[in-house]
């Protein structure tokens, strides 16, 4: 009975997105967040309108996507995780995504590695980086650290 309470105390306070209340369970992903919510869709549509040249499945968030996590940075919370462009290309084409909580602001973290780096080339120093939705420096370092937390990435 208690957890029932919790779970419709939560739905109340964030609004009562199905998005928000899967992300405290680890459920939410990226590649689903767009079609989940109109708000996710807008926010995201104003951080990759004045961007150049970004991939197809960047621009629609679409790909293979791992589950979201509830992360804070400097008080405010987000809803994190990781996109891929697919499942084998992962390691070389791969998207970090933090979204506020009350969907008004999103980040990214374009990562692309050269396809075919030798297995004894580190990906962290061929990679290149791109941020959307211009983050500052203490976003930055959350997408980067989400990015660390794989155990692929040295």
């Amino acid at each position: 009975m208690s957890v029932t309470f919790k779970t419709l105390a939560a739905a109340l306070l964030l609004g009562g997105s199905a998005v928000a209340i899967a992300a405290n369970d680890g459920q939410a992903r990226v590649n689903e967040l767009l079609s989940a919510d109109p708000q996710y869709r807008e926010t995201w549509t104003k951080v990759v309108k004045k961007e150049e040249r970004l991939p197809e499945w960047v621009m629609n968030l679409s790909g293979d996507a791992e589950q979201m996590n509830a992360v804070e940075e400097d008080g405010d919370k987000y809803l994190v995780g990781p996109l891929c462009e697919t499942k084998p290309t992962c390691l070389t084409k791969r998207l970090m995504v933090a979204f506020s909580f009350d969907k008004k602001d999103a980040y990214a973290m374009l990562i692309e590695v050269p396809a075919g780096l030798p297995a004894d080339k580190s990906p962290t120093r061929h990679a290149d980086y791109r941020f959307l939705g211009k983050p500052d420096q203490g976003m930055q370092d959350l997408l980067m650290e989400q990015l660390k937390k794989d155990p692929n990435w040295y």
